[in-house]
């Protein structure tokens, strides 16, 4: 099978973006690729969490996973630092990348503009870092939202360059396209993140759901509820693509453009649908933390799996390279 590589940041709690954005996809891709998914810690460093914070994150985030469907018996789940070869990786080809290539790098900006405090090498590198997490596994996949793509560029034009000065290594990673690459938040302005107040917990009660949905952003033309409105425009519509069935759906949309339904009865129905799937997972996540022993268990051997691809990986690398170990 192909081999597939994705990671996701152990920042905050997990919310609809990352579930709609990342989780989704995982569970769908572990059937269609030889499956490594990485909850990569190292790269959460580069916003300076507090110890104890990082650590509950990491767990958090492998219980949400695993609640959310991703099988270890079908994909190989673990964490980033459990690997150091990634560190080593991303040393050797930090060497091979010219500082105009990272320069070019979009999002560097985005995340100094909201981190103008701790502007630090790691979010300078970070593309690099993401492409040793790809190549560390000869992943050939990659799946990414609209964010990511430059990364992946980046990845590509890396790699070649390392096949070109030390010889073919590296397969080249292709696209996996996300069927939701860019999850906007509750302000209907910004990709959903904690860090703006605009998410959607995954594990927030129904109550507190509702808390946050009252309050989101519709269509704008609707000052009034006998407004007649257009649900194209409006984000909690957007919603309904991903929890509700086209039929529904259908019917909301007729409802908003005769002003026959309010945006609250829009939310109310969102609400419901979105509840049929964060319930479960609510559920599956509890009984998770009930059995820490279970998620330990599971991302050790995930680890085991990694570090054997990741050693025969970097038994070629530093052969090619010219880093000689002692026998």
């Amino acid at each position: 099978m192909v081999r597939v590589m994705s990671g996701i940041q152990p920042t905050g709690n997990l919310h609809l973006g990352n579930y709609l954005g990342a989780l989704v996809n995982w569970v769908r891709l572990q059937d269609q690729f030889e499956a490594f998914f990485c909850i990569v810690d190292l790269h959460a460093l580069t916003q300076r969490p507090k110890p104890e914070a990082l650590q509950h994150a990491v767990r958090e985030l492998t219980i949400g996973v695993l609640a959310s469907g991703v099988d270890p018996e079908r994909a190989t789940l673990f964490v980033q630092s459990h690997v150091p070869e990634h560190s080593e990786l991303a040393w050797i080809l930090t060497c091979l990348t010219p500082l105009g290539d990272l320069n070019r790098m979009t999002q560097f900006k985005d995340k100094s503009a909201q981190q103008p405090d701790n502007i630090n090498a790691g979010l300078f590198t970070y593309p690099i870092l993401q492409t040793a997490d790809i190549a560390l596994y000869r992943a050939e996949a990659v799946p990414v939202g609209e964010d990511q793509e430059q990364h992946l560029e980046l990845a590509r034009e890396t790699l070649r360059r390392f096949n070109f000065v030390y010889g073919d290594t590296f397969p080249e990673p292709n696209t996996v396209k996300s069927e939701a690459p860019r999850v906007l938040g509750l302000d209907g302005e910004f990709k959903m993140s904690k860090s703006r107040g605009n998410e959607i917990g995954l594990f927030e009660t129904e109550e507190e759901t509702w808390q946050k949905l009252r309050g989101a952003k519709t269509d704008p033309a609707r000052l009034r509820r006998s407004d007649p409105g257009t649900p194209e425009v409006c984000n909690v519509f957007r919603y309904h693509g991903f929890f509700t069935g086209a039929e529904e759906r259908d019917r909301i949309a007729a409802g908003c453009r005769s002003a026959q339904l309010g945006c609250v009865d829009c939310k109310r129905a969102l609400l419901a649908n979105m509840e049929r799937v964060k319930g479960p997972i609510r559920e599956r996540a509890a009984a998770l933390r009930d059995r820490p022993a279970q998620v330990d268990e599971i991302l050790h051997e995930g680890a085991g799996k990694a570090r054997a691809a990741a050693a025969a990986t970097m038994a070629l690398v530093r052969e090619r390279v010219g880093l000689v170990r002692p026998r």
